[in-house]
């Protein structure tokens, strides 16, 4: 029994971990990954580099084929009289995470493939960019979220208005309390999987990780489509709810609209916090 009450005082901390994976076997010591400095707050050079207007315009195209494809989706389960001759709940979901599957290992490497300003709003927090690109990021993608649901709109704008024109509302049964729980819960799940699969410890650590990230963040939508779907219609991304909302344009829509963005960025904001401070223990401030 000796010993014991000093295993149980210090736990998992008492015995450092000396087992060296991925390059670190390769290594003499120190860490086998470095992390990135934390972004400036505001970077007037941006504003002078192409590469700056490129990822803006990369998070315009990406967001307006994500609501191009997902609400398209959404209308062709909606207007059919029998769901059994649709993709049903289970095919938006799909279209939701397959699409941003999709779209974030086409963009990752232009403007990190946020697609959401939650995300965006999140990856600012843990001072993963600027404030000046996470406005111009937010901006963009709202853009190209109301220019991807108009496309959906002009194709039959009739059905499209009797179907509520993909925007989402807080079902009936469910109280306001309880779609901003799960658009909180859902963003949070969303933002932690970013967090997690772009970690530069993992990524240094696990060669294939950077070459799969876009695949947990797309099945991590799609789980939170299929749970949520019921409750709110499943927002989760301020910016899919915004130009669904905006194209659509009836009171209702913009009833519970405050929802879908508190809710999506407290749940960022907590990931943020979790994964930086608790999983990670990297100060927001300054890291070293």
């Amino acid at each position: 029994m000796e010993g014991r009450e000093e295993d149980v005082r210090v736990g998992a901390n008492k015995y450092a971990e000396r087992q060296p994976i991925g390059t670190a076997a390769q290594s003499r010591g120190g860490k086998d990954y470095k992390e990135t400095p934390p972004a400036p707050l505001f970077d007037s050079g941006e504003l002078r580099s192409w590469s700056f207007y490129r990822a803006g315009i990369a998070e315009f195209v990406a967001t307006f084929l994500f609501l191009y494809i997902s609400i398209l989706t959404v209308m062709g389960v909606v207007k059919s009289d029998s769901k059994c001759s649709t993709v049903g709940i289970q095919g938006i979901a799909w279209a939701f995470g397959g699409m941003i599957f999709a779209l974030v290992y086409c963009t990752a490497g232009i403007s990190g493939g946020h697609i959401n300003p939650a995300v965006t709003f999140g990856l600012f927090l843990a001072r993963k960019l600027s404030l000046t690109r996470a406005i111009f990021y937010m901006v963009m993608q709202c853009l190209g979220a109301i220019c991807g649901a108009g496309v959906v709109k002009g194709f039959q704008k009739g059905v499209y208005e009797g179907n509520g024109g993909g925007a989402n509302v807080v079902a009936a049964g469910y109280s306001k309390g309880d779609g901003l729980g799960a658009e909180i819960v859902g963003t949070f799940i969303l933002v932690y999987t970013v967090f997690s699969a772009t970690d530069a410890k993992r990524v240094a650590r696990d060669s294939h990780v950077p070459v799969l990230a876009p695949l947990p963040i797309g099945f991590a939508v799609f789980l939170v489509h299929l749970a949520t779907i019921p409750i709110t219609g499943t927002g989760i991304n301020p910016a899919r709810s915004l130009g669904a909302a905006i194209i659509y344009n009836k009171g209702h829509a913009w009833d519970d609209h405050w929802i879908f963005w508190v809710g999506p960025f407290v749940g960022a904001a907590l990931a943020a916090f979790y994964h930086q401070v608790v999983i990670r223990a990297i100060p927001f401030k300054s890291r070293t």
